[in-house]
Protein backbone atom coordinates (compact mmCIF):
# COMPACT_ATOMS: atom_id res chain seq x y z
CA UNK A 1 0.00 0.00 0.00
CA UNK A 2 1.05 3.57 -0.61
CA UNK A 3 -0.14 6.93 0.64
CA UNK A 4 -1.58 9.14 -2.05
CA UNK A 5 -3.41 12.42 -1.65
CA UNK A 6 -6.55 13.45 -3.48
CA UNK A 7 -9.57 15.40 -2.31
CA UNK A 8 -7.86 15.75 1.10
CA UNK A 9 -8.03 11.99 1.67
CA UNK A 10 -5.10 9.68 2.34
CA UNK A 11 -5.27 6.68 0.02
CA UNK A 12 -3.54 3.28 -0.08
CA UNK A 13 -2.89 1.62 -3.40
CA UNK A 14 -4.57 3.16 -6.38
CA UNK A 15 -6.98 6.05 -6.05
CA UNK A 16 -9.71 5.01 -8.45
CA UNK A 17 -12.58 6.80 -10.05
CA UNK A 18 -15.94 6.51 -8.36
CA UNK A 19 -18.03 7.68 -11.31
CA UNK A 20 -19.06 4.20 -12.46
CA UNK A 21 -19.65 2.96 -8.93
CA UNK A 22 -21.81 5.95 -8.05
CA UNK A 23 -23.78 5.46 -11.25
CA UNK A 24 -24.45 1.85 -10.27
CA UNK A 25 -25.59 2.86 -6.81
CA UNK A 26 -27.93 5.52 -8.14
CA UNK A 27 -29.65 2.79 -10.12
CA UNK A 28 -30.58 1.14 -6.86
CA UNK A 29 -33.79 2.04 -5.09
CA UNK A 30 -32.55 2.06 -1.54
CA UNK A 31 -35.24 1.55 1.10
CA UNK A 32 -35.92 4.27 3.61
CA UNK A 33 -34.94 2.83 6.98
CA UNK A 34 -37.71 3.99 9.31
CA UNK A 35 -36.65 3.14 12.83
CA UNK A 36 -36.81 4.93 16.14
CA UNK A 37 -33.60 6.46 17.50
CA UNK A 38 -32.46 4.85 20.73
CA UNK A 39 -33.68 6.71 23.79
CA UNK A 40 -31.22 8.38 26.14
CA UNK A 41 -31.98 5.63 28.63
CA UNK A 42 -31.10 2.92 26.10
CA UNK A 43 -27.88 4.71 25.13
CA UNK A 44 -26.87 4.81 28.78
CA UNK A 45 -27.22 1.04 28.96
CA UNK A 46 -25.00 0.26 25.96
CA UNK A 47 -21.89 -1.48 27.36
CA UNK A 48 -18.32 -0.64 26.41
CA UNK A 49 -16.83 -4.11 26.71
CA UNK A 50 -14.62 -2.99 29.59
CA UNK A 51 -11.91 -5.50 30.48
CA UNK A 52 -12.78 -7.71 27.52
CA UNK A 53 -10.65 -5.33 25.45
CA UNK A 54 -7.66 -5.63 27.79
CA UNK A 55 -4.57 -6.27 25.67
CA UNK A 56 -3.13 -8.90 28.02
CA UNK A 57 -6.12 -10.87 29.29
CA UNK A 58 -9.22 -9.51 27.56
CA UNK A 59 -11.35 -12.36 26.27
CA UNK A 60 -12.24 -10.59 23.01
CA UNK A 61 -9.07 -8.79 21.95
CA UNK A 62 -6.02 -10.37 23.59
CA UNK A 63 -6.20 -13.74 21.74
CA UNK A 64 -5.96 -12.03 18.33
CA UNK A 65 -3.12 -9.63 19.12
CA UNK A 66 -0.83 -12.02 17.25
CA UNK A 67 0.42 -12.24 13.65
CA UNK A 68 -2.48 -13.62 11.57
CA UNK A 69 -1.06 -14.10 8.08
CA UNK A 70 -3.08 -16.34 5.76
CA UNK A 71 -1.82 -19.91 5.71
CA UNK A 72 -0.01 -19.67 9.07
CA UNK A 73 -0.76 -21.01 12.57
CA UNK A 74 -1.76 -17.48 13.61
CA UNK A 75 -4.56 -17.54 11.05
CA UNK A 76 -5.82 -20.82 12.50
CA UNK A 77 -5.64 -19.51 16.07
CA UNK A 78 -7.69 -16.43 15.14
CA UNK A 79 -10.30 -18.58 13.40
CA UNK A 80 -10.59 -20.85 16.43
CA UNK A 81 -11.05 -17.82 18.67
CA UNK A 82 -13.95 -16.51 16.57
CA UNK A 83 -15.66 -19.87 16.11
CA UNK A 84 -15.34 -20.87 19.76
CA UNK A 85 -16.77 -17.52 20.87
CA UNK A 86 -19.88 -17.78 18.71
CA UNK A 87 -20.39 -21.50 19.29
CA UNK A 88 -20.18 -21.19 23.08
CA UNK A 89 -21.64 -17.74 23.79
CA UNK A 90 -23.97 -17.16 20.84
CA UNK A 91 -25.26 -20.60 19.78
CA UNK A 92 -28.24 -19.17 17.88
CA UNK A 93 -25.92 -17.58 15.34
CA UNK A 94 -25.13 -19.69 12.28
CA UNK A 95 -21.50 -20.14 11.26
CA UNK A 96 -20.47 -20.46 7.62
CA UNK A 97 -17.05 -20.85 6.04
CA UNK A 98 -16.26 -19.54 2.57
CA UNK A 99 -12.92 -20.93 1.49
CA UNK A 100 -10.79 -20.11 -1.52
CA UNK A 101 -7.16 -20.38 -2.58
CA UNK A 102 -4.88 -18.21 -4.65
CA UNK A 103 -1.26 -17.80 -5.58
CA UNK A 104 0.49 -14.65 -4.41
CA UNK A 105 3.53 -12.72 -5.66
CA UNK A 106 5.69 -14.13 -2.84
CA UNK A 107 4.57 -17.77 -2.80
CA UNK A 108 5.18 -18.75 -6.40
CA UNK A 109 2.91 -21.57 -7.57
CA UNK A 110 1.83 -22.46 -4.04
CA UNK A 111 -1.88 -22.01 -3.39
CA UNK A 112 -2.45 -19.99 -0.22
CA UNK A 113 -5.71 -20.73 1.66
CA UNK A 114 -8.08 -17.84 2.40
CA UNK A 115 -10.99 -18.52 4.72
CA UNK A 116 -13.82 -16.06 5.27
CA UNK A 117 -16.13 -16.52 8.24
CA UNK A 118 -19.78 -15.45 8.26
CA UNK A 119 -21.79 -15.35 11.50
CA UNK A 120 -25.49 -14.75 10.95
CA UNK A 121 -28.61 -14.15 13.06
CA UNK A 122 -31.91 -14.17 11.16
CA UNK A 123 -35.56 -14.35 12.20
CA UNK A 124 -36.33 -18.04 12.83
CA UNK A 125 -39.29 -18.03 10.45
CA UNK A 126 -37.51 -16.84 7.32
CA UNK A 127 -36.73 -19.01 4.34
CA UNK A 128 -33.53 -18.75 2.32
CA UNK A 129 -33.22 -15.37 0.66
CA UNK A 130 -36.01 -13.71 2.66
CA UNK A 131 -34.25 -11.55 5.27
CA UNK A 132 -32.51 -8.22 4.74
CA UNK A 133 -29.17 -8.26 6.51
CA UNK A 134 -27.21 -5.47 8.13
CA UNK A 135 -23.69 -6.64 7.32
CA UNK A 136 -20.86 -5.72 9.70
CA UNK A 137 -17.39 -6.37 8.32
CA UNK A 138 -13.72 -6.43 9.27
CA UNK A 139 -10.67 -8.29 7.98
CA UNK A 140 -8.84 -10.54 10.40
CA UNK A 141 -5.60 -11.25 8.54
CA UNK A 142 -2.42 -9.32 9.21
CA UNK A 143 0.34 -8.12 6.90
CA UNK A 144 3.16 -10.53 6.11
CA UNK A 145 5.80 -7.81 6.54
CA UNK A 146 7.40 -6.55 8.67
CA UNK A 147 8.02 -9.93 10.26
CA UNK A 148 5.96 -10.29 13.43
CA UNK A 149 3.54 -7.51 12.50
CA UNK A 150 0.37 -7.70 14.62
CA UNK A 151 -2.02 -5.13 13.20
CA UNK A 152 -3.92 -4.11 16.31
CA UNK A 153 -5.84 -1.33 14.56
CA UNK A 154 -5.51 -3.25 11.28
CA UNK A 155 -7.78 -5.02 12.15
CA UNK A 156 -7.74 -6.94 15.44
CA UNK A 157 -9.65 -4.18 17.24
CA UNK A 158 -12.45 -3.98 14.62
CA UNK A 159 -12.87 -7.78 14.85
CA UNK A 160 -13.11 -7.64 18.64
CA UNK A 161 -15.60 -4.76 18.41
CA UNK A 162 -17.85 -6.81 16.13
CA UNK A 163 -17.76 -9.71 18.60
CA UNK A 164 -18.83 -7.29 21.31
CA UNK A 165 -21.64 -5.96 19.11
CA UNK A 166 -22.92 -9.48 18.48
CA UNK A 167 -22.87 -10.41 22.15
CA UNK A 168 -24.69 -7.26 23.22
CA UNK A 169 -27.24 -7.49 20.43
CA UNK A 170 -28.15 -11.13 20.86
CA UNK A 171 -30.53 -10.89 23.82
CA UNK A 172 -32.49 -8.08 22.21
CA UNK A 173 -32.74 -9.84 18.86
CA UNK A 174 -33.95 -12.97 20.65
CA UNK A 175 -36.60 -11.02 22.53
CA UNK A 176 -37.77 -9.25 19.40
CA UNK A 177 -38.00 -12.44 17.35
CA UNK A 178 -39.86 -14.22 20.17
CA UNK A 179 -42.38 -11.38 20.49
CA UNK A 180 -42.90 -11.18 16.74
CA UNK A 181 -43.45 -14.93 16.53
CA UNK A 182 -46.01 -14.79 19.34
CA UNK A 183 -47.89 -12.02 17.54
CA UNK A 184 -47.72 -13.72 14.16
CA UNK A 185 -45.69 -10.86 12.73
CA UNK A 186 -42.92 -11.12 10.17
CA UNK A 187 -42.99 -12.28 6.60
CA UNK A 188 -42.56 -8.82 5.07
CA UNK A 189 -39.43 -7.22 3.69
CA UNK A 190 -39.24 -4.42 6.24
CA UNK A 191 -39.85 -6.67 9.25
CA UNK A 192 -37.59 -9.59 8.34
CA UNK A 193 -34.38 -7.94 9.51
CA UNK A 194 -31.27 -9.81 10.50
CA UNK A 195 -27.57 -9.20 10.93
CA UNK A 196 -24.45 -10.92 9.69
CA UNK A 197 -20.81 -10.42 10.58
CA UNK A 198 -18.20 -11.02 7.90
CA UNK A 199 -14.65 -11.64 9.10
CA UNK A 200 -12.67 -11.55 5.90
CA UNK A 201 -9.29 -13.07 5.14
CA UNK A 202 -6.55 -11.87 2.82
CA UNK A 203 -7.18 -8.12 2.78
CA UNK A 204 -3.49 -7.29 2.97
CA UNK A 205 -1.14 -7.38 -0.01
CA UNK A 206 1.69 -9.90 0.15
CA UNK A 207 4.12 -7.76 -1.86
CA UNK A 208 2.58 -4.54 -3.21
CA UNK A 209 -1.03 -3.41 -3.33
CA UNK A 210 -2.53 -4.16 -6.74
CA UNK A 211 -5.89 -5.34 -8.04
CA UNK A 212 -4.68 -8.94 -7.80
CA UNK A 213 -2.43 -8.70 -4.73
CA UNK A 214 -5.01 -7.57 -2.17
CA UNK A 215 -8.56 -8.30 -1.02
CA UNK A 216 -8.21 -12.03 -1.69
CA UNK A 217 -11.07 -13.11 0.56
CA UNK A 218 -13.37 -10.22 -0.29
CA UNK A 219 -12.96 -10.70 -4.04
CA UNK A 220 -13.69 -14.41 -3.80
CA UNK A 221 -16.75 -13.92 -1.59
CA UNK A 222 -18.28 -11.11 -3.65
CA UNK A 223 -17.92 -13.17 -6.82
CA UNK A 224 -19.37 -16.27 -5.19
CA UNK A 225 -22.37 -14.44 -3.76
CA UNK A 226 -23.02 -12.70 -7.07
CA UNK A 227 -23.18 -16.02 -8.90
CA UNK A 228 -25.21 -17.80 -6.22
CA UNK A 229 -28.98 -17.92 -6.61
CA UNK A 230 -31.69 -18.23 -4.01
CA UNK A 231 -34.76 -20.35 -4.73
CA UNK A 232 -37.11 -18.96 -7.37
CA UNK A 233 -39.71 -17.59 -4.95
CA UNK A 234 -37.19 -15.82 -2.70
CA UNK A 235 -37.55 -12.07 -2.33
CA UNK A 236 -33.80 -11.51 -2.79
CA UNK A 237 -32.09 -12.90 -5.86
CA UNK A 238 -28.74 -13.70 -4.21
CA UNK A 239 -26.80 -13.04 -0.99
CA UNK A 240 -25.52 -9.70 -2.27
CA UNK A 241 -29.08 -8.44 -2.69
CA UNK A 242 -29.80 -9.24 0.96
CA UNK A 243 -27.22 -6.75 2.25
CA UNK A 244 -29.09 -3.69 3.52
CA UNK A 245 -25.80 -1.95 4.37
CA UNK A 246 -22.17 -3.11 4.22
CA UNK A 247 -20.55 -1.48 7.26
CA UNK A 248 -16.78 -1.96 7.10
CA UNK A 249 -14.60 -1.16 10.13
CA UNK A 250 -10.86 -0.70 9.67
CA UNK A 251 -7.89 1.08 11.26
CA UNK A 252 -9.69 1.81 14.53
CA UNK A 253 -8.12 2.04 17.98
CA UNK A 254 -5.69 4.97 17.85
CA UNK A 255 -6.47 8.26 19.59
CA UNK A 256 -8.04 11.19 17.75
CA UNK A 257 -9.35 9.35 14.69
CA UNK A 258 -11.11 11.16 11.88
CA UNK A 259 -13.57 9.05 9.87
CA UNK A 260 -14.84 10.91 6.79
CA UNK A 261 -18.10 10.33 4.97
CA UNK A 262 -17.03 8.87 1.64
CA UNK A 263 -20.24 8.20 -0.28
CA UNK A 264 -23.13 10.55 -0.88
CA UNK A 265 -25.47 7.60 -1.47
CA UNK A 266 -24.99 6.36 2.09
CA UNK A 267 -24.32 9.66 3.82
CA UNK A 268 -27.66 9.29 5.61
CA UNK A 269 -26.30 6.18 7.39
CA UNK A 270 -23.09 8.02 8.26
CA UNK A 271 -25.19 10.81 9.75
CA UNK A 272 -27.06 8.29 11.88
CA UNK A 273 -23.80 6.96 13.31
CA UNK A 274 -22.45 10.49 13.79
CA UNK A 275 -25.62 11.47 15.64
CA UNK A 276 -25.18 8.53 17.98
CA UNK A 277 -21.62 9.63 18.75
CA UNK A 278 -22.75 13.21 19.34
CA UNK A 279 -25.59 12.18 21.65
CA UNK A 280 -23.35 9.85 23.63
CA UNK A 281 -20.76 12.58 24.11
CA UNK A 282 -23.37 15.08 25.27
CA UNK A 283 -24.68 12.48 27.74
CA UNK A 284 -21.16 11.89 29.08
CA UNK A 285 -21.17 8.25 27.99
CA UNK A 286 -17.87 8.18 26.10
CA UNK A 287 -14.43 8.10 27.73
CA UNK A 288 -12.19 9.62 25.08
CA UNK A 289 -11.56 13.35 24.75
CA UNK A 290 -10.64 13.78 21.07
CA UNK A 291 -9.83 17.07 19.41
CA UNK A 292 -13.09 16.67 17.50
CA UNK A 293 -15.73 14.01 17.01
CA UNK A 294 -14.64 10.70 15.48
CA UNK A 295 -17.29 11.25 12.78
CA UNK A 296 -17.09 14.96 11.90
CA UNK A 297 -18.75 15.04 8.46
CA UNK A 298 -22.39 14.93 9.47
CA UNK A 299 -23.14 18.24 7.74
CA UNK A 300 -21.09 17.53 4.62
CA UNK A 301 -22.65 19.14 1.56
CA UNK A 302 -23.60 17.07 -1.47
CA UNK A 303 -21.35 19.06 -3.79
CA UNK A 304 -18.25 18.32 -1.68
CA UNK A 305 -18.23 14.56 -2.22
CA UNK A 306 -15.30 13.61 -4.45
CA UNK A 307 -14.77 10.81 -6.94
CA UNK A 308 -12.19 8.85 -4.97
CA UNK A 309 -12.21 6.46 -2.06
CA UNK A 310 -9.94 4.24 0.00
CA UNK A 311 -9.49 0.77 -1.45
CA UNK A 312 -10.50 -1.81 1.12
CA UNK A 313 -12.60 -4.96 1.47
CA UNK A 314 -15.73 -3.15 0.35
CA UNK A 315 -14.32 -2.57 -3.15
CA UNK A 316 -15.62 -5.77 -4.86
CA UNK A 317 -19.00 -5.38 -3.13
CA UNK A 318 -19.29 -1.70 -3.99
CA UNK A 319 -18.53 -2.51 -7.63
CA UNK A 320 -21.56 -4.81 -7.57
CA UNK A 321 -23.86 -2.10 -6.25
CA UNK A 322 -23.86 -2.98 -2.54
CA UNK A 323 -24.51 0.11 -0.35
CA UNK A 324 -21.47 0.75 1.80
CA UNK A 325 -20.56 2.67 4.94
CA UNK A 326 -16.77 2.71 5.32
CA UNK A 327 -15.70 3.41 8.89
CA UNK A 328 -11.95 3.91 8.54
CA UNK A 329 -9.62 6.49 10.06
CA UNK A 330 -8.24 8.88 7.44
CA UNK A 331 -5.54 10.10 7.75
CA UNK A 332 -4.37 6.65 8.78
CA UNK A 333 -3.02 6.10 12.30
CA UNK A 334 0.67 6.94 12.66
CA UNK A 335 1.35 3.26 13.49
CA UNK A 336 -0.07 2.07 10.16
CA UNK A 337 1.90 -0.88 8.74
CA UNK A 338 4.63 -0.54 11.37
CA UNK A 339 5.62 -2.73 14.29
CA UNK A 340 4.05 -0.12 16.57
CA UNK A 341 0.58 -1.23 15.47
CA UNK A 342 0.33 -3.43 18.54
CA UNK A 343 -1.67 -3.58 21.75
CA UNK A 344 0.66 -1.28 23.66
CA UNK A 345 0.01 1.58 21.22
CA UNK A 346 -3.78 1.38 21.33
CA UNK A 347 -5.77 4.11 23.03
CA UNK A 348 -8.15 2.03 25.11
CA UNK A 349 -10.76 4.74 25.81
CA UNK A 350 -11.03 5.18 22.03
CA UNK A 351 -11.39 1.41 21.54
CA UNK A 352 -14.17 1.19 24.10
CA UNK A 353 -15.91 4.25 22.65
CA UNK A 354 -15.92 2.70 19.18
CA UNK A 355 -17.44 -0.43 20.72
CA UNK A 356 -20.25 1.65 22.19
CA UNK A 357 -20.88 3.61 19.00
CA UNK A 358 -20.91 0.52 16.78
CA UNK A 359 -23.19 -1.32 19.18
CA UNK A 360 -25.67 1.55 19.47
CA UNK A 361 -25.70 1.99 15.68
CA UNK A 362 -26.55 -1.70 15.22
CA UNK A 363 -29.24 -1.71 17.90
CA UNK A 364 -30.84 1.35 16.36
CA UNK A 365 -30.66 0.00 12.80
CA UNK A 366 -32.47 -3.16 13.88
CA UNK A 367 -35.18 -1.10 15.58
CA UNK A 368 -34.46 -2.37 19.08
CA UNK A 369 -36.48 0.42 20.68
CA UNK A 370 -39.28 -2.11 20.29
CA UNK A 371 -37.64 -4.06 23.13
CA UNK A 372 -36.14 -1.17 25.08
CA UNK A 373 -34.96 -2.23 28.55
CA UNK A 374 -37.11 -0.80 31.29
CA UNK A 375 -34.72 -1.27 34.18
CA UNK A 376 -31.28 0.29 34.38
CA UNK A 377 -28.53 -2.29 33.99
CA UNK A 378 -30.56 -4.78 31.98
CA UNK A 379 -28.53 -4.13 28.82
CA UNK A 380 -25.12 -3.85 30.41
CA UNK A 381 -24.30 -7.51 30.76
CA UNK A 382 -20.59 -6.83 30.20
CA UNK A 383 -18.40 -3.81 30.49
Amino acid sequence: MKYRNKSNLVMPGHVISMLLVLALQHLLILPVVAYKPLSDNFLKLVPSGGDDFDIENGKLLAPILIPRVAGTPGQTAAQQHFVNFFAKELPKWSIEWYNSTSTTPVTGSKQVPFQNLVFKREPPWVQEGQSNLLTLVAHYDSKITPNGFIGATDSAVPCAILMHVARTLDKFVTQMYDEMSALGEGGSVDMDMGVQILLLDGEEAFKQWTDTDSLYGARALAERWETSSHPAMSFYRNPLDQISMFVLLDLLGSANPTVPSFFQTTHWAYKNMATIEDRMRKLGLLESTPKRHFLPDSEKEANTFGHAYIEDDHKPFLARGVPTLHVIASPFPSVWHTMDDDGAHLDMPTVRDWAKIATAFTLEWLDMMEVEPKEEGSAAATG
